[in-house]
């Protein structure tokens, strides 16, 4: 698998230290401009969001963002789960297809749907840790407390599958605190390359031509199974994807 590292966090942060050190040290002598100043701080910023929002940047932590290879194969990833009727009709979709994908499960919705996360397992498919709580601020969480809610996640996926390192960040949002959580728990942020935009796009044929149009071998495709139209969607997705050429991975190792 490969990592596509790009840009990394403390380069970008040591470089622009350097130069807010410079221009204080220069701005007396050659009388420089404070928009300099400005500039350098808001191209900071602007490459801190970037990499924090941006999962495939690499900028926090390595994430696997694509399978390596060079075979026209694709993976298929599904967060949010389990949901307690709709995954199951994803996962009825990807048998009568025969394909395998990675259900990135969310802790809190476990509980009254370990039916459903026996039978991704038992169906050949991998499970992955998507935090427990999927807080809407859980980006702005102390060190300790994103520590605690990913662990807490990753204690239920070992009861399924255990050796299970797999991990997706809550929005695929990154920063230090949790690139620190993921180091501490020994876990592999998985990305993507293929986002489909399934939660704002909402058309099966619109999301369908939106993947097509982005496909590569080893993408890996990122969906999510809580969506009322996530089967109709995969009964045309997957179909055109291997009319394409294309064969689908059966997970990370």
């Amino acid at each position: 698998m490969s990592s596509n590292r790009y840009i990394k966090f403390w380069p970008v942060t040591i470089t622009f230290l350097i130069g807010l050190t410079g221009f204080f040290i220069f701005q007396p002598a050659f009388r420089l401009n404070y928009w300099y100043l400005i500039s350098w701080i808001n191209l900071f910023l602007f490459i801190q969001f970037c990499g924090a929002y941006f999962i495939g940047l690499n900028f926090h932590l390595s994430s696997i963002n694509r399978l390596s290879t060079t075979k026209k194969e694709v993976l298929l990833t599904f967060d949010d789960g389990p949901h307690n009727l709709n995954t199951c009709k994803v996962l009825e979709v990807l048998k009568q297809h025969n394909v395998k994908a990675v259900f990135f499960l969310i802790g809190k919705n476990i509980a009254g749907n370990e039916e459903i996360v026996k039978q991704i397992v038992e169906e050949g498919h991998r499970l992955g840790n998507h935090s427990f709580s999927h807080h809407n601020w859980i980006d702005v969480w102390s060190t300790k407390k994103v520590t605690t809610d990913f662990e807490n996640c990753q204690e239920l996926i070992q009861k399924y599958q255990p050796g299970n390192r797999l991990f997706r960040p809550p929005y695929g949002v990154t920063n230090p605190n949790i690139a620190r959580a993921v180091k501490t728990l020994n876990l592999q942020s998985i990305g993507w390359n293929v986002r489909s935009y399934d939660t704002s796009i909402k058309e099966v044929e619109k999301i369908t031509q939106r993947v097509l149009s982005q496909l590569k071998p080893g993408a890996i495709i990122l969906l999510h199974d809580r969506l009322d139209f996530m089967p109709e969607l995969l009964n045309s997705l997957i179909p055109a994807i291997k009319e394409k050429g294309y064969e689908f991975a059966t997970g990370i190792n």
